[in-house]
């Protein structure tokens, strides 16, 4: 295998840490997992799941800090091209590529924050 060829491999077997910021929660994507992957072996209930493939929009997430790379299409009725560019994608289509800080908004919030008393409305 090639130099380059081995590191990418290299670097899709990596375990990538994510923090939700409204909750402090940390969890772990592995390798080609999306980040909505990882949020669900939290274990937890309250975490919303749609369609899994980047037309319902319930996974909502904003990217604070890292990269992720993209998964498939996105429905720009859920997220437009000036959201994305601010970091805001759908959970189920973000493979993190680095440690990246997470933060739940759109559907997703609700249901994800009220088990730690937070009110899931925008500041």
């Amino acid at each position: 295998m090639p130099d380059g060829t081995r590191a990418i491999a290299e670097q899709d077997r990596k375990t990538r840490q994510v923090s939700v910021r409204q909750t402090g929660e940390c969890f772990s994507c592995q390798g080609d997992e999306t980040l909505l992957q990882g949020m669900l072996r939290l274990g937890r209930k309250g975490i919303p799941v749609g369609c899994v493939n980047g037309g319902c929009g319930v996974c909502k997430v904003r990217i604070h800090g890292g990269t992720c790379d993209k998964a498939g299409a996105i429905s720009r009725a859920h997220v437009s091209v000036e959201e994305e560019c601010s970091g805001v994608t759908l959970a189920c289509r973000a493979i993190p590529r680095c440690d990246i800080e997470v933060e739940v908004i759109g559907k997703m919030q609700r249901g994800f924050l009220q088990q730690f008393g937070l009110s899931g409305k925008p500041d």
